[in-house]
């Protein structure tokens, strides 16, 4: 019974999750300017307390990425990680304040794994949307 109602309150809220999250991209959108190039994909989460989304992408050598990580309509709720296979930690942006993006400078082709969290102090839940682009 409890499957059955949460699915089906889950196919209820599906539309007002997805209208947040198009709100929340196009609020991120503003951080990848005309400099950079979008991939064309919206990577989105919709996260409670301390769950984790992940994306998992390869970047190309020779190129500088944007990330731009937004949660809600004011930027910093979002804490974004940057882990290679290894699970070396490559960049945080939670020592930068959470910053909304960062500019990452690849000189080698290499698979990563984004990790994406709410940020515990500034929002309980919410959609999580990252956004890439590479530089002209």
């Amino acid at each position: 019974m409890r499957r059955i109602l949460f699915t089906s309150l889950s196919l209820l809220m599906a539309p007002f999750a997805d209208a947040q999250c198009d709100t929340i991209a196009r609020v991120c959108e503003r951080h990848i300017t005309t400099a950079y190039i979008p991939d064309g994909q919206f990577y989105r989460a919709l996260l409670t307390g301390d769950e984790l989304a992940e994306f998992d992408m390869t970047l190309f050598g020779g190129t500088t990425y944007r990330v731009a990580a937004c949660s809600g309509l004011t930027d910093g709720n979002l804490i974004f990680s940057v882990y290679d296979t290894q699970r070396n930690l490559l960049f945080s942006n939670q020592g930068h304040g959470n910053e909304p993006y960062w500019d990452l400078v690849v000189a080698n082709t290499i698979d990563v794994r984004i990790e994406a969290a709410l940020d515990p102090a500034k929002a309980g839940s919410g959609c999580a949307v990252m956004l890439i682009g590479f530089k002209r």
